[in-house]
């Protein structure tokens, strides 16, 4: 492994970036992150958290984030239910849904202006929750075979917990799925529709943006996909050995977040590994 220098333009950087394995990891810090956010908001950066975790409202997130040590400002956090509820606002404005999730969902639901109903609703939403119900499930099969249209907030099979892996919106959706035979519409990562909703709630554009993530399958590809440029940490869920199998590739690896630090008005001037 070779190191070398990215230069890129002198433009001021954005950043998006994900929350888990990025920033924490089980509830905890990761080295050096704290001084990469305090670094970021010193200097007045442009960044936002990007999260697929539709459970909690952002001051709720924001709270949990403290007790980690990090203070991050909820207008700086962005979660698959934000982006869901805004891309339902924008199809059908002032409309109705089926809701399986929790408040995070729920709030942003209802402040989309919409109407959580089972009775006859516009669309099925689901999102994740740490207690589904299979009258829910039923429900919402039944609601979907009857017409309403299927919209998951993310595809993620499993979430992580403090006793291992729980099934999540990804895998009750294909359960869902395979009961009705109706592929849902995933609005979380790795959809670029939510990053560009992400990049116009900071006013960024995707030419002087960062994406800063810990999975190729989510972050880079979710990235890569809404034309920006990249960075995996190892701090996650990939490996060196792990990306080499993806047919893309970020543009820049480093070890975490904390490489950023005294760089973040350049990232690129960071000494990158090349594999």
């Amino acid at each position: 492994m070779v190191p070398v220098t990215v230069t890129q333009s002198s433009t001021p950087w954005s950043y998006l970036m994900d929350m888990d394995g990025v920033l924490v990891h089980e509830e905890h810090v990761i080295p050096g992150a704290d001084l990469f956010i305090a670094e970021l908001i010193a200097r007045d950066a442009n960044f936002i958290v990007v999260t697929n975790n539709s459970i909690y409202t952002r001051r709720d997130l924001r709270a949990r984030l403290r007790a980690t040590g990090l203070d991050i400002p909820e207008e700086r956090i962005w979660t698959s239910a934000l982006a869901t509820a805004q891309f339902l606002h924008n199809q059908r404005p002032g409309g109705s849904a089926f809701v399986i999730g929790e408040v995070g969902l729920t709030t942003a639901m209802h402040e989309a202006g919409y109407v959580l109903t089972d009775r006859n609703p516009d669309y099925v939403v689901l999102g994740e929750t740490r207690t589904y119900s299979f009258e829910a499930i039923t429900t919402a099969i039944r609601l979907i075979g009857a017409g309403s249209r299927f919209v998951a907030t993310n595809p993620d099979p499993t979430g992580p917990s403090r006793a291992g892996l729980l099934p999540a919106a990804g895998a009750v959706a294909a359960l869902i799925e395979k009961a009705t035979g109706r592929t849902p519409y995933f609005v979380g990562k790795p959809n670029p529709l939510m990053m560009r909703s992400a990049m116009r709630a900071i006013g960024a554009h995707s030419e002087n943006t960062l994406m800063i993530g810990d999975r190729m399958d989510t972050d880079v590809i979710a990235g890569l996909e809404s034309g920006m440029p990249t960075m995996l940490v190892m701090t996650g869920i990939s490996s060196l050995e792990s990306m080499a199998q993806y047919p893309f590739r970020p543009t820049m690896v480093l070890n975490s977040v904390a490489d950023l630090v005294g760089s973040t008005e350049d990232p690129f001037k960071v000494i990158a590994p090349v594999w």
